[in-house]
């Protein structure tokens, strides 16, 4: 089964340095769209987001939290930390990779992955991609695989920028015991940014 959650956000963005980490901040209406059934309220979610390259490959990180919980007081924190090492030449590099979090009176279970990844430019865009086993820590564990493919533009002469990613990874159906066979899931949160200054854009995803 493909699970399908299509989200507008409004967003505000500040840069500390190209490249290097940003701040978000994105109003999510999915309570206006969705009702009940998917929030309880519209909520702001913040986004601390770093990406750092080194001689030995690169890390990547962000920290999202939720202000959805009483009085608007954050709900949830969810985080996700990846590194991908450079063999000299080689075109493919190793991405190892931790993804977990808490909300309010529950935990989010955790994620370990390991696979291969590979970075490359089509045009003007800076893209990625990996293929990875996925351990889902469910009461049942998960043995999954998850390909992942990510982009990132600034276009010359241009205050305009891209940027996004697409998951899609498969999972346990029934978290708890593990019957009834595997689905899949694809997540996809494209973002267009207008660049007021080199540090300070508005945009959506």
């Amino acid at each position: 089964m493909l699970r399908k959650l299509f989200l507008f956000t409004l967003s505000l963005v500040a840069f500390a340095s190209l490249n290097a980490q940003n701040l978000q901040l994105h109003f999510d209406p999915r309570h206006a769209f969705y009702g009940d059934d998917v929030a309880a309220k519209n909520y702001l979610t913040a986004t601390f987001e770093m990406f750092k390259p080194d001689a030995w490959g690169s890390t990547f990180m962000f920290v999202d939290f939720d202000f959805n919980g009483d009085k608007r007081n954050i709900g949830l924190a969810y985080a996700e930390i990846a590194r991908a090492f450079k063999i000299k030449d080689f075109a493919l590099m190793p991405h190892l990779e931790y993804n977990g979090g808490l909300g309010t009176g529950f935990s989010i279970p955790s994620s370990y992955l390991a696979g291969a990844q590979y970075p490359f430019k089509l045009g003007n865009f800076f893209m990625g991609t990996y293929l990875a086993y996925k351990l889902n820590a469910f009461t049942e564990l998960s043995h999954d695989v998850q390909w992942t493919l990510t982009w990132n533009s600034a276009f010359p002469n241009s205050k305009v920028s891209l940027a996004g990613f697409l998951d899609l990874w498969t999972e346990n159906k029934n978290r708890a015991t593990g019957e009834g066979g595997k689905k899949l899931i694809l997540l996809s949160e494209p973002q267009v940014w207008y660049n007021f200054t080199p540090n300070f854009a508005i945009g959506s995803e």
